[in-house]
């Protein structure tokens, strides 16, 4: 499964402050800031200044009074930070609360007793900020660092270390406070966490959205995509909660109408990066709130804000597509030649809410991939508003026409749509989704919705005012060109569904013609003798050119020349070598195997068995050079024998794992292998497409690369010959790369190299 995480950051709301100093456990503050009298903000004043004893008050304590948070039931909320001799006090906060009247009701406070610390510290900030690293295994940065005095508990002056990295396999934002005098780690606080909610469209519930707080103090802001937040329509303010747990899964209730949209955003942003790489909705790491609660049959975009209304049974319309197309449109407003007009711009919103749908890959009953807008809202009780793959299902155009451009706006996206449907999926029917008729009758292979989206989103870049699907065309066609160049097959799948849609080519269409292919000559199986020169041989290619010669698998001592193609030496070692050669001009490439057998080199193995240390794990890393947190037992896999492994990605983000380790082959085992049990889990469905990979490499020859394609139940055995190394020291290393849509797991156990 995704292994989904959610940054909970936690935020003071600074904004006018008030400063009180008490000067005694029992005497009231002098110099206290006063408010307006007659105000929330005055009776807190008086309080604090008249109950030190309440908030554990010393002399040496300040007070600093945060914007009032008031409720529509009356009730008002007057948060407080403390300091100490001007140090922050981590916990030192309170809350005054008042009723309509002014009246404090109550105040709650963090700490117990009054703080009586010294405050020049033992530690110095760079000695603090090491002992915190060592409580995440792999360390990015160091976030900030600073003297506080903690008063949860007994008071202490520590450091508070913002780190941040992994515990393990899991993303961490660690505080770290560690005692200023004796370097004690008196506490740590993780700022990652999981908030969840309970949606309407989408699922399986709970579903996981990224929010902001702490304690009981919680807001649908994003933490970590900045502008991103759920608003109520009425009233405009983010939503809060005193938990981070959201919505009730009933269409008509607002939390749950937010649920789904942050939901979305976040999927759409996660969407844009990993399979376009656009930083944020507007392409500077930014983006826009979204408010739900308008009253009215429509979702849209207002060049800031998308609000989300509902549909006839009063249910929010926040579903992936719905919201990824008004997001849509902020993306198109962003980009150069800003928002397109009529058609254009409807198709653009559509094409983003797909792809939104389509990276997400919801399960049924939920959102799932498919090509029609709106079907989880049904809008006005028809169900879909539009079908992307055929338009004429809701009374839209499929084909293009000099009419469609002036017609209601979101009709004349039909075409458009339809385009890209048969650009990503063909006009065969697909994966559950139905076939996706053509205007000329002709057959379209598509490309995939990801190399359609990249495509139609580079194309986005050349944006000029005034697009029109004309000039789409020719954009779309170079990008596909640019994306790919010498490879005409996307171009060619482009320019005919652009043909398929009746879209006429345009004086500034581009051409594509594939790179010529290059044929290296096959020299056959070469033998030899260790300390013999061999007889030299020189390989050619056709056709004609200045080529640069590459080879791998060339016994030791034994070399090709790189512009003449001419192989010689002396070999070092014997055994049998596996060589490839490669010819290079330019863009054009070619490649051709054979076999070297080199004789001699001392005889039998002299020095047969296993080699690797360490080779099943069970001393944690010991002898493995390998990425922090890979090595070990963790929950969620299982161990080939033994109890520990190597567990390589399995994230669901991007992401690269490795284990390595330098190995001596002794001379003269030819006949020596590399063996490893390998498990492969994973979330991706495809069943042609290696998203994830482990490449298996012996020095700078790669003997195996397995992906998500060979996922399988339980573990299986993989063995290589490994001879035409013997003589040799050579570093083993597994090197596991991971985008990030859907996890996959590499699991190995139980490694060998046998000499013989």
């Amino acid at each position: 499964m995704k292994r989904i995480i959610v940054l909970a950051a936690f935020a003071l709301l600074v904004t006018a402050t008030q400063a009180t100093t008490a000067q005694g456990a029992s005497a009231a503050p002098t110099g206290a800031a006063t408010a307006p009298p007659g105000t929330v903000e005055a009776s807190a004043v008086s309080y604090v200044a008249s109950h030190p004893a309440a908030i554990h008050a010393s002399s040496s304590d300040a007070f600093v009074q945060h914007k009032t948070i008031s409720t529509r039931q009356g009730l008002h909320y007057v948060p407080y930070d403390r300091t100490y001799k001007g140090l922050p006090v981590v916990g030192g906060d309170f809350v005054v609360v008042t009723n309509v009247k002014n009246h404090v009701l109550n105040i709650a406070v963090a700490q117990d007793q009054a703080i009586n610390v010294a405050t020049t510290p033992k530690l110095t900030k760079a000695q603090a900020a090491a002992i915190a690293s060592q409580q995440l295994t792999t360390v990015d940065r160091v976030e900030s660092n600073r003297l506080v005095v903690r008063s949860l508990g007994t008071p202490r002056l520590a450091y508070d270390t913002l780190v941040a990295g992994h515990k393990g396999k899991n993303v961490s934002r660690l505080h770290v406070y560690v005692d200023a005098l004796t370097g004690k780690v008196l506490a740590t606080d993780d700022l990652v966490k999981d908030g969840t909610g309970t949606a309407a469209i989408n699922g399986p519930n709970p579903v996981t959205i990224q929010t902001s707080g702490s304690g009981t103090s919680f807001s649908m802001t994003d933490p970590t995509r900045p502008g991103i937040s759920c608003r109520n329509e009425t009233g405009g303010a983010v939503l809060t909660g005193t938990d981070d747990v959201w919505g009730n899964g009933v269409g008509s209730n607002i939390e749950t109408g937010c649920v789904d949209a942050l939901f979305d955003v976040q999927h759409e942003w996660n969407m844009l990066g990993t399979w376009l790489g656009r930083n944020g909705i507007n392409g500077s790491g930014s983006g826009f709130p979204v408010f739900v609660g308008l009253n009215d049959l429509n979702a849209f975009w207002n060049g800031s804000q998308v609000h989300i209304g509902h549909n006839q049974a009063g249910d929010w319309i926040s579903s992936l597509d719905v919201v990824g197309h008004e997001f849509g449109h902020a993306i198109d407003s962003t980009t150069p030649g800003g928002q397109s007009s009529n058609g254009v711009s409807e198709a653009t919103g559509d094409v983003f809410g797909a792809l939104s749908e389509w990276f997400t890959n919801e399960p049924a009953p939920f959102d799932v991939p498919d090509y029609s807008v709106g079907e989880e809202i049904n809008l006005v009780g028809s169900g879909p508003i539009r079908q992307m793959y055929n338009p004429s299902l809701v009374g839209d155009p499929n084909c293009y026409s000099s009419a469609v451009p002036g017609m209601e706006t979101h009709a004349a996206a039909g075409p458009f749509d339809h385009w890209f449907v048969l650009a990503a999926q063909g006009s065969a029917a697909s994966g559950g989704n139905p076939a996706s008729p053509t205007c000329n009758g002709s057959t379209v292979t598509g490309i995939g919705i990801r190399t359609a989206g990249q495509i139609f989103y580079n194309a986005m870049l050349t944006k000029t005012a005034g697009m029109t699907y004309l000039r789409y065309r020719t954009a779309t066609l170079n990008a596909a060109k640019n994306l790919t160049p010498g490879v005409c097959t996307n171009f060619n799948t482009i320019k005919a569904a652009w043909d398929a849609v009746s879209v006429p080519a345009q004086a500034g269409d581009p051409t594509c013609s594939a790179s010529g292919t290059v044929t290296v000559n096959n020299p056959g199986n070469k033998t030899g003798t260790v300390g013999t020169a061999i007889t030299s041989f020189t390989l050619t290619a056709s056709p004609a050119a200045s080529y640069t010669w590459t080879a791998t698998g060339l016994p030791s001592g034994v070399t090709i020349g790189s512009t003449t193609g001419t192989v010689s030496g002396t070999p070092a070692v014997g055994g049998t070598f596996n060589v490839t050669v490669t010819a290079t001009s330019g863009a054009n490439s070619g490649s051709t195997s054979f076999t070297f057998t080199v004789s001699g080199g001392g005889g039998a193995c002299s020095s047969p068995g296993q080699k690797l240390g360490n080779p099943g794990f069970e001393a944690g890393a010991a002898s493995w050079t390998a990425t922090a947190g890979v090595i070990g037992a963790f929950a969620g896999e299982t161990a080939h024998s033994g109890t520990q492994f190597a567990w390589m990605d399995g994230y669901g983000t991007t992401h690269t794992d490795s284990i390595s380790q330098a190995v001596a082959i002794p001379a003269g085992c030819t006949g020596s292998t590399l063996s490893f049990w390998l498990h492969i889990d994973t979330a991706e469905t495809t069943t042609t497409v290696q998203f994830d990979k482990v490449t298996v490499t012996v020095g700078a020859t790669t003997v195996a690369t397995f992906s998500n394609l060979n996922k399988a139940t339980g573990y299986a055995l993989h063995t290589f010959n490994v001879g035409s190394f013997a003589g040799q020291t050579v570093t083993v290393k597994f090197t596991a790369t991971e985008d990030s849509s859907l996890q996959t797991s590499f699991v190995v156990d139980d490694t060998a190299l046998n000499a013989s």
